[in-house]
This record gives C-alpha cells, structure tokens and sequence, in this order.
C-alpha cells in the first residue's frame, strides 16, 4: 500500500461497522493529511500545558499577580483539562467524534482570546480553565480520530509521529513562551493560537471523516465528583506551606479531596453508563500504561517546571535563552518517538519504555547532582540529552500498550483515561515539587533557589525510578501493538 493510502472509519455506530470499514474503505485518505489534521490542534493544546511557565515572571508584574495566583494560571488549565477530558470522550461517542473535536477547537479558540484580553488575575485563571475544557476535546479525540483515519499498516508510524507531537508541543512550551514574550509581549502566547485554531477547523473537515460510539447518557455526576476530588488534593498541596499543612484549610481539602475520588471509583461501579468503565483496568496493559503515565508526567514536568526557573534565578538566563539551553531535551523527542513508534512491534513496548523511564530518572537525577550557584552549563547537557531521549522512546509505546488490547468501541475512552492521568500527573508533580522546593525554604535568589531546587528534583527522579519500576509489568507487546484498533 502507497504511503496516501489510509482507511478512513465508519461513521456507523457499532463495532462491526468499524471492522467493515478497514476491509472496505468508502474514500481514501491521504496518511499525511490525516496526522497533520488531527496533531496540529493536540499540539495547541499540549504547548498551552506549560507554554506560561517562562512567562510567570512577566505576568505577576504585568498583573500584579500575587505567587498562589501565578501558580493557579498553570493549574487552572491543567485541571479542567483532565476533568472534562473523559466527558469529551464521552459526548464524542454520542454526537460524533468529529463534531465534538471541532467543538473543541473553537471553545480553545475563543478561550485563548480571553486569555490574551486578561488585565486582572482572575480574569485569566477563569479563561485558563475555559481553555482547559476546550482542550480537553482534543487530545484523546485526536488520537481516536487518527487510529481511526490510519489504516493497520501505518498505525505504528502514526502513533508514533503524533506521539513526537504531542511530546514536543509539551516540551517546547517554555521555549516558544520564551521566544513570543522576548519578541512580542506576554498575550501575543495567546493570540498565536487564534490564526492556527480557526485554520485548523476546515483541515479536520477535509481529513478526518466523523465517527460514533455508544449512545450513552453523559456521565455528568462522575465528571463533578472525579473534577471536585483531583481539584480538592491540588488545592490543599498548593496551599500546604503558606496555610499550614496542619491547617483546617489544608487538611479539610485534602480529606475531601480524597473522599471525593473514593465517591466517583464506587459512583463508576454502580453507574449504567460510568464515565470511566473500572472494567478496562482488568487488562494488564491498560493498567500498568496509565500508573506509568501518571508517574512519568509527575516525575518530568514537576522537574521542568523548577527547571526553566533555575536557569533564569541563577542563571540569569532571558526566557528565550533558558528555552534554548533546554533544546537538547526538548527536540529529542520529535526525532525519538517515530523511530519507537515504529521498532515497537518488534521489541514490545516494555522494552521501551523501562529503557525510556531509566534514561529520565538518570538525566533529572543528573541535575540533581551538577546544580549550583554558578550555571555551568555543559554539564547540564548530558543530562538533557538523556531526559529527551527517554522522553520519546516512553510518548508512543505508552499510548500503544494503553490501546493494545482495546476494542474499538473503548479505543476513545481508553485513550481519554491515559490523557486524564497524565494531565492529573502534570498538576500534581508541580504542585507537590513546588510544595518541596518551598517547604525547603526556597527564594527567588541563587543560593536560596539552588539549595531548595535541589531536593524537589530529586522527587522528580526517583518517581521516575518508580515508574521505571512499575513498567516491568507491562506485557512484552510484540506483534499486537502494531495495530492497537484493530483487535
């Protein structure tokens, strides 16, 4: 099959009108167009998860933000963008994929707009989390769309091509941050989503033909107790060291925090129609490919985020600059990722996502070991060299196992469950390295920073050491993986 070859999906309702379709497809897709339709929206929304970060300095004097508001211009998207992910699935499989995913672009759109609109603090946490929601759509979807679009043959490079994507769009958020704020000014971070949001909506038209699930009743109860449970844990550890993490301010969220995640698991078990079916954890894969992307996002991005403010504190570095000192990590995973895409099959995905995760804990440990008051910045490459690499050889075999075993009735739902964790694992790692880095006694001067960074990175590498661990039990995934929809 020619390389403009693809399968396109049904937009029947059922399964078997899936399979029919990979034997008979009604058009052909161009593989190309279907990957650059469904990765350039992910890629809005991925860039966004940390695309503030070097623009925190700016912000908080821009808008006299106090240190707990800047905090919370991150979490804001973060959390809205995990909790509404899996109703997205959800609304997807009832009114189309597609015109869910469409949906959401325009919601982002216009969000970003706000965002850049902004001239108090709460009115851009408020257009963060309207950000979120509209992101939310588009990382699981595009994912399922694409699968879906991609016939068996090339869904190992597909996956792996958006796998590189979708890394690099989270990597480079705080060198293109970096890079707008330096050139232009702080909303232009915003605005540049606009042009791409409103180009991208008649690309998905063209490549992406819709498709359905299940015409279920929306889960919205699971929704407001999984979002009320992760939110309520975020708020008492972001809040721990200024309220007093013995504080009932601190202690009451974080027990209802956890009441609340306890309430939606029971909920899910009892639900007709649960948002997130516990049925899919009795596969192993499934399972020990969502602890790794939980662990992995905690354990890399908590490490970025004091990361890009080391290199700025200490070392005096612009936010542009900072971003290219971190480029050795940063492209690694656009190179990465395809080619692990494309050897998994014949490997197994556990291979490489241990090697993966090792290749991480050994590079933030790294840091860990070379930090100090003075920058010396070649000793810093190796370690962001490793980082990069294992970054792009854990981005695709981990969306593979997840989907390995998957009907394709549950590959949307699947695929939301992983992103969700990953999302929850991003806002968790901040708030819990933050919580380290502050409880340390950490400030905005070199010595200060340095002797605070230090501990809260080496939390980062060792639950990468964790997730290194916990990934020996994903099955070898040989031969299947190539095809995880196809089962």
């Amino acid at each position: 099959m020619a390389l403009t070859d693809s399968a396109p999906p049904a937009t029947d309702r059922s399964a078997a009108a899936v399979g029919a379709a990979d034997v008979a497809p009604r058009r052909r897709i161009p593989v190309w167009l279907a990957i650059v339709a469904a990765s350039i929206p992910m890629f809005m929304a991925t860039l966004d998860n940390l695309v503030v970060t070097s623009a925190l300095p700016v912000l908080g004097r821009e808008l006299n933000a106090s240190i707990e508001q800047l905090q919370w211009f991150v979490n804001a998207y973060t959390l809205s963008f995990a909790t509404f992910m899996l109703l997205a699935v959800a609304l997807g499989d009832r009114l189309g994929r597609r015109n869910v995913f469409l949906a959401g672009i325009a919601l982002f759109t216009v969000a970003s707009a706000l965002c850049a609109l902004a001239v108090e603090p709460w009115m851009l946490i408020a257009a963060r989390a309207v950000q979120g929601v509209g992101a939310a759509a588009l990382m699981p979807l595009s994912l399922t769309l694409l699968v879906g679009s991609v016939s068996a043959k090339f869904r190992p490079l597909a996956i792996g091509i958006w796998g590189g994507i979708s890394g690099l769009g989270v990597a480079l958020g705080p060198l293109i941050g970096g890079a707008v704020i330096q050139g232009w000014n702080w909303d232009a971070i915003f605005w540049l989503n606009v042009p791409v949001g409103i180009l991208s909506i008649p690309l998905v038209l063209i490549a992406l033909p819709n498709s359905f699930g299940a015409r279920l009743r929306a889960d919205v109860v699971g929704v407001v107790l999984a979002g009320g449970g992760v939110l309520g844990i975020v708020y008492g550890i972001v809040r721990g060291n200024d309220a007093g993490w013995g504080s009932f301010e601190v202690v009451g969220s974080l027990v209802a925090g956890v009441l609340l995640v306890a309430a939606f698991i029971l909920w899910e078990r009892r639900v007709p129609n649960p948002l997130l079916p516990l049925r899919l954890f009795h596969d192993r894969s499934f399972t020990v490919a969502n602890v790794v992307g939980l662990t992995f996002s905690f354990g890399i991005f908590g490490s970025v985020f004091i990361l890009i403010q080391y290199l700025q504190i200490v070392g005096g570095a612009t936010p542009l600059e900072a971003g290219v000192m971190t480029m050795p990590w940063t492209l690694a995973p656009m190179v990465i990722a395809p080619l692990a895409g494309l050897i998994a099959p014949r490997v197994g995905t556990r291979t490489l996502i241990v090697a993966g995760l090792l290749l991480q804990a050994t590079g933030v440990a790294w840091l860990a070991l070379v930090m100090s008051t003075t920058l010396d910045y070649p000793q810093l490459v190796p370690a962001f060299i490793f980082a990069g690499v294992g970054m792009g050889l854990v981005f695709a075999p981990s969306s593979t196992a997840v989907l390995a075993n998957m009907s394709p009735d549950d590959n949307a739902k699947a695929s939301g469950t992983n992103s969700t964790l990953r999302e929850i694992g991003v806002a968790l790692g901040i708030a819990v390295l933050t919580a380290v880095f502050v409880g340390a006694g950490g400030s905005f001067t070199p010595t200060g920073y340095v002797d605070a960074a230090i501990p809260a990175i080496w939390v980062g590498a060792a639950v990468l050491l964790a997730a290194a661990l916990a990934a020996l039990a994903l099955p070898a995934g040989r031969g299947g993986a190539a095809s995880p929809a196809a089962h």
